[in-house]
């Protein structure tokens, strides 16, 4: 059976990644970037699907793992009545290097260890079975269509039922390096470099990177761990950052609920760079506000929720029928069709992330100006009109109060761009969307008889980013209608002490009912409780949300109360992010909430 989501560790390069289980397996594996089609795909599928195992062959007592400290450096522990061995598995960082390559060292640490390595590489996930060739010293060359990798290690290798196979044993102080070499089948065969070399400079990489992180509070390790996970999620090239690393890991085991989350979606654009600024990240931030601004780039009127790591607007949604999905979990689908949604919040996420970058000194390019106006007047045009919101609805449009409070967010930004930074456009105008809108969330999104703003106009449902109110500024903290509401969805959307981000069983979103609690947003209720004065409550909550990370530190989209388990997309930059934001609030520092502006 499938690991759970929950036993893989990720391993990266910055520009693509990999998952690694408990028992020396790679699940998963997309090359040569995070949205390409995986050559390891038993994830979502079977060991026939694709896989790299490396293992003890006489099996194994006890296992443990951990990072090396402050890197992405995966070092597993393995026992057996033969005595112990450690598996060291990472991606060297690209820079300057001609290919992307996966390292695997097993390391003896005691007695003398059988080991078997089974490498079954299946192109264009799990469909496509390479052609494998030796081409001497060790190498083995496996080609199919436009994909070439090239395997390098001294072990010896045969060939069994369309696996390469490698049956060795190591002593205690040996070390024998495994590499696989990605490049593509019309270049020159790509030649794998020095493993140890490759490890040295790949600690360095990691352990420079981490030493710039700011935080000194009481939960350093998990701030540092969630930044090192953003970070592995970054595409280098041009400072995109995917949602997460995989494609159709379910949001409830069984269920339909299975999206392609390789893309980089705007509404993480304000949380990307607070986060990071407020890290001492501002290189990445930097990357991050300009590839956004490259990705919006041209008529207003086009820009759409989710966009490619390079800024590609076409990611059209398909199934492949041959994967069975996790656990059984279909249909596996790779794209998102929600690139061609309406999401109004997307211009408030948008102006908001511009406006604090240019508060925290970042650089925008002189476009932006003339962006941000032309976005503005879009939104003039279309924050009327129902939309499918934030949480991607399949169903019928609808009027939802988070859109309609980022929309407001857009004009309120706007109104102090041009106050603070001098942005140019009909400063009246957008001081009276402003009031319009502020009037209509208050008398149309607000449910006196529940006495708690709603999902939608004319609904009963709550909905957990409502609890983005106080954080954008919308409403202070304390004001009894936010106090009220946070009230509320703690009582109707929590679930053993997590929140759902909307009651699933309410229907309208065009999908059958059932998902797991959404980590961001028992976040978000964490940094309304620190806003009230609920710092022990909050505090307790935190504790709770760190605790629900595994052996490794990392974190899912959703959590599945009822079966203890990891659930959605794996890992999710929004969980870190959130994470990273609540432990800067909780320090008194700038964290996830914007400057009040209330009105």
């Amino acid at each position: 059976m499938t690991a759970r989501i929950e036993d893989h560790a990720l391993i990266g390069d910055c520009e693509t990644a990999a998952l690694v289980t408990r028992d020396g397996s790679i699940d998963w594996l997309c090359w040569p970037r995070f949205d390409s089609g995986a050559c390891f795909a038993a994830l979502l599928g079977t060991a026939e699907h694709g896989r790299w195992r490396i293992a003890p062959a006489g099996g194994i007592a006890r296992t443990q793992r951990q990072y090396l400290p402050d890197t992405l450096i995966l070092r597993t522990d393995f026992e057996n009545d033969e005595g112990a061995v450690s598996l060291v598995d990472f991606m060297p960082i690209r820079r300057g290097r001609p290919v992307s390559e996966l390292v695997r060292l097993v390391i003896g640490r005691r007695g003398k260890v059988r080991m078997r390595m089974d490498l079954a590489l299946r192109f264009d996930y799990g469909r496509l079975i390479p052609w494998v060739t030796k081409t001497g010293g060790g190498c083995l060359r496996a080609v199919a269509g436009p994909h070439s990798v090239m395997l390098k290690t001294p072990a010896p290798l045969r060939g069994e039922d369309y696996t390469t196979v490698s049956e060795f044993s190591v002593g205690a102080g040996e070390r024998v390096p495994f590499t696989l070499a990605y490049e593509a089948s019309h270049l020159p065969a790509a030649i794998p470099g020095d493993s140890e070399g490759a490890l040295a400079e790949t600690e360095r990489f990691w352990r420079d990177w981490a030493a710039r992180c700011n935080y000194e509070g009481p939960w350093k390790d998990a701030v540092v761990r969630s930044l090192i996970t953003i970070k592995a999620l970054t595409y280098r090239p041009t400072g995109g950052i995917v949602a997460a690393a995989t494609t159709s890991l379910p949001e409830q085991l069984g269920g339909v609920r299975n999206w392609d989350y390789r893309f980089c979606w705007l509404r993480d654009a304000t949380f990307t760079v607070l986060s990071l600024m407020n890290a001492g990240y501002r290189d990445e931030a930097q990357a991050w506000c300009d590839w956004l601004l490259r990705a919006v780039a041209g008529a207003a009127s086009q820009i759409q929720p989710l966009y490619g790591v390079a800024g590609e607007h076409r990611n059209d949604e398909s199934e492949l029928p041959w994967l069975p999905g996790y656990r059984g979990s279909r249909p596996v689908r790779i794209g998102n069709g929600a690139h061609s949604q309406l999401q109004i919040d997307i211009f408030g996420n948008v102006m908001d992330a511009l406006f604090e970058a240019r508060c925290l000194g970042l650089e925008l390019h002189e476009a932006a100006t003339g962006l941000q106006t032309e976005l503005l007047q879009r939104l003039e045009q279309v924050w009327r009109e129902p939309d499918e919101g934030i949480w991607e609805i399949r169903g019928e449009r609808r009027h939802f109060v988070h859109s309609k409070l980022m929309a407001w967010v857009a004009f309120d930004r706007a109104v102090a761009s041009a106050e603070r930074f001098g942005l140019a456009g009909p400063v009246e105008r957008w001081k009276t969307q402003r009031s319009s809108l502020h009037a209509e969330i208050l008398e149309k999104g607000f449910d006196k008889q529940k006495g708690a703003f709603v999902q939608a106009y004319g609904s009963k449902e709550l909905d957990s980013a409502t609890l983005l109110m106080p954080i954008f500024g919308f409403l202070p903290p304390d004001d009894p209608r936010i106090v009220s509401t946070v009230r509320a969805i703690e009582t109707d959307l929590c679930r053993d002490g997590l929140l759902l981000r909307y009651d699933t069983r309410g229907g309208g979103d065009g999908l059958p009912a059932g998902e797991g609690a959404f980590l961001a947003c028992s976040f978000w209720l964490a940094d309304n409780l620190i806003l009230q004065g609920r710092r022990d409550e909050a505090e307790r909550l935190f504790e709770r949300l760190l605790s629900l990370r595994n052996d490794v530190g990392l974190l899912a989209e959703q959590y599945d109360t009822q079966a203890k388990a990891f659930a959605g997309n794996y890992p999710q930059a929004f969980s870190h992010f959130a994470l990273v934001d609540t432990a800067f609030n909780f320090s008194q520092s700038r964290g996830a909430v914007r400057e009040a502006r209330w009105k």
